[in-house]
């Protein structure tokens, strides 16, 4: 398939040919770029300078390792101040907490005024029914016990109340801890999962902000072709098509890859449809990023009858050897070299270039 990337042959050269049969492909051509497998960017989630740096480029991490460190001292005293708000909010659960020993003490002072308020009034009750005392001594002694059965409830209902509102800030402040502690390890950049940097694009010292890329990682164990197609050839496209590449940074030689993903999604920055080529050998060059062109053989046929496409003029139409003025042709499979006939044209029919 080498020869579909050659410009043209040596007859091409000449005035005048006469149409042939060859075996032709028809391809779609798509630009595109080397791409690695499971690719990201590893991003700072806080703001601060670069104190530590665990990588290269080239540098194989592991899933989880520690890669970077970036300095925010408030991350971390956030952290610390919200650990510490847990511990005393903790603390004003239990039952030895100030507050509600306090309530505890007056539960236990109307607890026994409660129980000599009830042997006044039942007293004073015997000493009325022996008319000892007046009515208005009884329901003096009554009005009592009442009031404090309304004192001891208020009590344990504050109590409970307490207790409950220390329960609850507890949950909050356990909550504020977790999410302090969670924004203090931000400062610590880890490796999602195992891979190569291919890209580092900060260095030791610099400050970066939230959202800044430090670097770009990717499985080097699987690079691929990402390919822009426009979305005019995609109705020619198929999963396990045969691809031809050729990079840009070595134009002289040709890889073999198969077209194995169809994005479903159209590209609004590339203004095409994004594909994905697997190579059958892995390519010479370990890097991503590099400009590629790819040829898509979407078809081909055995023994067409086939011109040079520098011998077909514009609307389709080729010039006979002698005469006055062009013909018009209908063609099928049109490669980088050769254009099939399909009529209007004889094989022993001798063309000029236009």
């Amino acid at each position: 398939m080498a020869s579909l990337f050659v410009l043209s042959s040596c007859g091409n050269k000449l005035n005048e040919t006469q149409a042939s049969r060859k075996d032709i492909s028809d391809l779609v051509f798509a630009p595109g770029t080397l791409e690695s497998d499971d690719r990201y960017e590893l991003t700072a989630q806080t703001d601060g300078y670069l104190v530590k740096m665990n990588f290269s480029e080239g540098t194989l991490v592991k899933n989880g390792e520690l890669l970077a460190i970036i300095d925010n001292d408030q991350n971390i005293i956030n952290a610390q101040s919200a650990n510490s708000l847990h511990v005393i909010a903790h603390e004003n659960t239990l039952s030895s907490a100030p507050a509600l020993l306090q309530i505890k003490a007056n539960l236990q002072s109307a607890v026994a005024k409660l129980k000599l308020d009830q042997q006044q009034a039942e007293r004073f009750k015997r000493l009325y029914e022996n008319n000892s005392v007046s009515k208005t001594e009884y329901e003096n002694a009554r009005l009592t016990l009442i009031s404090s059965q309304a004192t001891l409830s208020a009590l344990q209902e504050q109590y409970q109340n307490q207790k409950m509102t220390a329960l609850e800030n507890e949950v909050t402040q356990r909550y504020a801890s977790d999410v302090n502690e969670v924004i203090s390890q931000q400062n610590q950049l880890k490796a999602l999962h195992a891979g190569k940097i291919f890209l580092k694009k900060k260095q030791l010292g610099d400050y970066v902000r939230k959202g800044d890329v430090i670097a770009t990682i990717g499985n080097p164990g699987l690079i691929y072709a990402r390919l822009n197609v426009d979305e005019n050839n995609m109705s020619k496209l198929k999963i396990g098509q045969e691809i031809v590449v050729r990079l840009n940074t070595n134009k002289n030689k040709i890889y073999k890859a198969v077209l194995r993903q169809i994005l479903p999604a159209f590209d609004e920055a590339s203004r095409s449809f994004l594909v994905k080529a697997y190579f059958k050998e892995k390519p010479d060059l370990d890097i991503i990023g590099t400009q590629l062109e790819a040829n898509i053989i979407t078809g081909t046929k055995k023994n067409a009858m086939v011109i040079p496409a520098l011998f077909l003029g514009y609307g389709n139409k080729v010039t006979l050897k002698g005469g006055k003025k062009p013909v018009s042709v209908r063609t099928g499979i049109v490669s980088t070299d050769w254009v099939e006939i399909l009529s209007g044209l004889k094989e022993n029919e001798t063309i000029t270039a236009p």
